[in-house]
């Protein structure tokens, strides 16, 4: 049986690839309230210690790109939307 991932969980792996500080040590996937997420992590030297810093990308951002549809904002709207076509 395949893995399939749940929602609100993810898994990372060590980024084989990586040439640079700046590259990730390691990269995954997650599912963030139904939404599918990029996530790379970077090893830090912190005051307590190492940790983890992390970044998040959707994925559909990445599709939204090379296909030219744009994201929406944060009111759920499209950056190009109408404006005669507001409520009010």
């Amino acid at each position: 049986m395949a893995y399939e991932p749940k929602n609100n969980s993810g898994s990372l792996f060590r980024n084989d690839k990586r040439e640079k500080d700046s590259h990730p040590n390691a990269q995954g996937t997650a599912i963030i309230e139904g939404i599918e997420y990029w996530v790379s992590a970077w090893t830090k030297d912190g005051a307590k210690g190492k940790f983890q810093s992390l970044s998040f990308k959707r994925k559909d951002a990445a599709v939204a790109k090379t296909t030219g549809h744009q994201e929406r904002n944060s009111y759920g709207n499209r950056d190009d939307a109408d404006p005669n076509d507001l409520p009010f």
